[in-house]
């Protein structure tokens, strides 16, 4: 502790996404002086980064000056279906989703994992209106639909935007405890079901 938790920033990212477990990891444990994350963004390049509708992120760091990570946050978005076809992007996660402690994924983030081969043997999810295209770049990975958290163990996946934020927190729940994630959820005002996900 403090695990450095990175959130995978890119054009065209949803914003909700990114900024739902950004939110979760960056507040757990404030309140009683206890910082169990350090959470940092991080893109290709030292540049804003143009989220859906517009708006306009500056990531901390790049890809070339990035530290070295315990926990990956991979958002979804419409940028996704780009990425998922870039050979930096793809090189870049699949590096860091072999030494991660834990990959997480929001969304259409799965088709990054997946081009990344990151996914195969594995089960997962992503937005309901993208399990086909989950298929077909992840031909060896059990796509389950209608699961909004799919816990591998060291990589869990979410289905799609809101779905991040328990997501997170069921990541809170297994790293620290399941108090923690409930007293995180409690200053976020939230209420949502981080507990019903699918084993695999």
């Amino acid at each position: 502790m403090p695990l450095t938790t990175a959130i995978l920033l890119f054009d065209d990212v949803e914003v909700l996404d990114f900024a739902g477990p950004f939110e979760v990891f960056s507040v757990c444990g404030r309140r009683h002086k206890f910082e169990p994350f350090t959470v940092i963004t991080v893109a290709e390049r030292a540049r804003p980064v143009i989220a859906r509708n517009g708006l306009s992120i500056n990531p901390a760091h790049s890809f070339a000056d990035c530290p070295a990570l315990d926990i990956l946050v991979v958002p979804g978005g419409y940028g996704t279906r780009r990425e998922m076809h870039s050979p930096v992007m793809l090189e870049w996660v699949a590096a860091q989703g072999r030494t991660v402690q834990f990959l997480l994924s929001v969304c259409t983030g799965a088709l990054i994992l997946g081009a990344a081969g990151l996914l195969d043997g594995l089960a997962a999810t992503t937005h309901h209106l993208a399990y086909g295209e989950l298929r077909a770049v992840a031909g060896k990975t059990d796509v389950r639909e209608n699961a909004r958290i799919v816990d591998n163990g060291r990589v869990i996946l979410s289905s799609g935007v809101s779905a991040g934020i328990d997501m997170a927190l069921h990541a809170v729940s297994r790293i620290l405890s399941p108090e923690m994630a409930r007293e995180t959820a409690r200053y976020m005002e939230y209420e949502g079901n981080w507990t019903d996900r699918s084993r695999a």
